[in-house]
């Protein structure tokens, strides 16, 4: 018999349930408007519903894997739900069972794995961004299979088609891969996980604003491809998470629900662009320069919630931008590879040196970008306007939500962080007003009195 709590639960899902729209476009029947045609992702099953106890089986079942399953999950993610997937699915086939202790999703742990899951037809994982890295790229570079299921709803990566991994000389990067075969949320787990974990996904949602407003600068002045189907699918769900960002930190069934389906979403994204620009610029390159470069100051952080403090500091760069009527004037680039190489590393520098090259600016090319500032800033500031959500009402939101709102909360050295804001737009060929700031002479202050 249905509860008055669950009543109240099924109440608050979108119309259609938890995978309303997810459904129609994983199905084909939802209509691209920026092409007119039918949508297409390469996902067969997404399920989210507040229980999926005693269905784990039959979801499987029904994509036709394999015979011989292995069940991939670390100490953590098996006792809150691995245990019991792997005894469901015994009723399928041989089960083979890996427990991870302590997973990183670097190269040495994914040759490691590989020779572990030799014998199975297919690959279960069961938790959240590093087993499903792991699992999604090991699958997808050995032309097998594999289906998730998720224990928080700690980022968006269960419905991308690329894994980010560390590579062995330490540069983190986000390399192709393929998309689960299903994904599975049970609410009732994710909403119980450790809060933190909910609220570093919230962080990763949160930077919509953001990096709305680096990707449009970037194909406005410099003509990189911009498209707004990930922005239109997430846009009623986005409003209706941030109206629960205090249910996050309360670990509220619903509130798990719609940063799920936004999760969900923007992972469809990628689908559709072929690129994750739609929502990481700026904020994640932060976050990329602290995971591969803090070395022992790495306070141990996840992805998710330092992008969360990120975003707080990148709207408040834009903002410098949005609020003046007279457009940025930028000087030619300098980036010094002798400091990166001394910074990154001999082997990382070069690397990401001769990635950032396209945005490295001369006399000629500075003159180009600043005529085109001059003639487009009426009309450009207008339009990131429209992409804005205010720098006060983030803070809230990801406060309501239990995020770390600064370097400190981190646990990260205030030197560092200001080191990662300064120099991380040399580590990815990404247009953001990071580069903006800098070439016009402006990043070093900004970032002195960022903590």
């Amino acid at each position: 018999m249905e509860t008055a709590s669950q009543r109240n639960i099924a109440a608050d899902a979108p119309e259609g349930g938890w995978t309303a729209l997810i459904d129609d476009i994983v199905d084909g029947n939802w209509i691209n408007p920026e092409t007119g045609s039918r949508a297409t992702v390469p996902y067969e099953k997404i399920v989210i519903k507040e229980s999926l106890d005693g269905a784990e089986a039959d979801l499987l079942a029904g994509l036709g894997l394999g015979e011989r399953y292995a069940v991939v999950a670390d100490e953590a993610t098996w006792d809150a739900m691995g245990g019991r997937v792997a005894t469901a699915l015994k009723s399928l086939g041989p089960i083979d069972t890996v427990i991870l202790d302590h997973p990183h999703a670097d190269m040495g742990t994914v040759n490691d794995l590989t020779e572990r899951l030799a014998k199975a037809d297919a690959v279960v994982a069961v938790g959240s961004g590093t087993i499903n890295d792991l699992c999604k790229f090991v699958t997808g570079r050995t032309h097998r299979r594999y289906a998730i299921f998720a224990t928080a709803a700690s980022m968006n990566g269960y419905t991308s088609t690329t894994a980010s991994i560390t590579l062995e000389n330490g540069l983190k990067v986000s390399l192709p891969s393929h998309a689960p075969a299903g994904f599975f949320v049970d609410l009732a787990v994710t909403a119980a996980a450790p809060r933190h974990l909910s609220a570093a996904g919230f962080a990763d949602c949160l930077v919509r604003s953001v990096a709305q407003i680096d990707w449009w600068m970037s194909h406005r002045l410099i003509g990189s491809l911009y498209s707004g189907v990930p922005y239109i699918i997430q846009d009623a769900d986005e409003r209706a998470l941030n109206a629960r960002a205090a249910g996050i930190a309360q670990g509220s069934i619903s509130a798990n629900g719609y940063l799920h389906r936004v999760l969900t979403l923007c992972g469809f994204g990628v689908s559709f662009t072929g690129m994750s620009n739609h929502g990481s610029m700026g904020e994640h390159q932060v976050s990329h320069y602290i995971d591969c470069f803090a070395g022992e100051n790495h306070p141990g952080t996840l992805h998710g919630q330092q992008v969360g403090v990120a975003t707080l500091t990148m709207a408040r760069l834009q903002r410098i931008f949005l609020d003046s009527d007279k457009p940025p004037v930028i000087r030619p680039t300098r980036i010094d590879p002798t400091d990166m190489a001394r910074r990154m590393g001999g082997d990382i520098a070069p690397q990401c040196y001769a990635e950032i090259q396209p945005k490295i600016f001369d006399e000629r090319s500075a003159a180009e970008i600043n005529e085109r500032l001059t003639g487009l800033w009426p009309t450009l500031r207008r339009e990131l306007e429209a992409f804005a959500l205010p720098v006060a009402e983030m803070e809230r939101l990801l406060r309501e939500a239990g995020g770390p709102m600064t370097a400190a909360d981190l646990g990260l050295p205030a030197d560092f962080y200001r080191e990662a804001v300064l120099h991380c737009r040399e580590m990815r060929n990404r247009y953001t007003f990071l580069d903006i700031a800098a070439d016009a002479g402006l990043l070093e202050d900004f970032v002195a009195g960022e903590v």
